[in-house]
């Protein structure tokens, strides 16, 4: 009996880029790319909205109370910073949708700079 569970259970594991060690003799079809995507489709992530932000040490963070006023990095009238798992994904501007707070994306990072802002971290 034979102990090989490599090309079902590891099929997962392998590169999509036919150049890359290991990797398929041709080029994945769209059908198989699109399977693919939908394995990743429904895992949630955590989106937040970056008003602005300021390092201050622990004393005054001790001393702020109800009313205590922090002064942001942000300019107003600049646009919000839109995270994804903390990585910076857009830009916008603050709407108002039925009595909500909203984003509208004014910019929106390119999918080659989120990979290279991904390598740096």
């Amino acid at each position: 009996m034979s102990n090989d569970t490599s090309s079902s259970s590891a099929a997962w594991a392998e590169p999509l880029e036919p150049g890359e060690p290991g990797g398929a003799a041709a080029a994945p079809d769209a059908a198989a790319m699109a399977q693919d995507i939908q394995r990743v489709l429904d895992i949630p992530v955590q989106l937040s909205v970056e008003l602005g932000r300021k390092k201050v040490p622990i004393k005054q963070v001790l001393q702020m109370g109800q009313g205590t006023i922090v002064e942001l990095d942000t300019l107003a009238g600049e646009p919000m910073d839109v995270l994804v798992n903390g990585y910076l994904v857009a830009q916008g501007e603050v709407v108002v949708v039925n009595n909500r707070f909203g984003i509208r994306l004014t910019d929106v990072v390119t999918p080659s700079e989120r990979l290279r802002r991904v390598h740096r971290a």
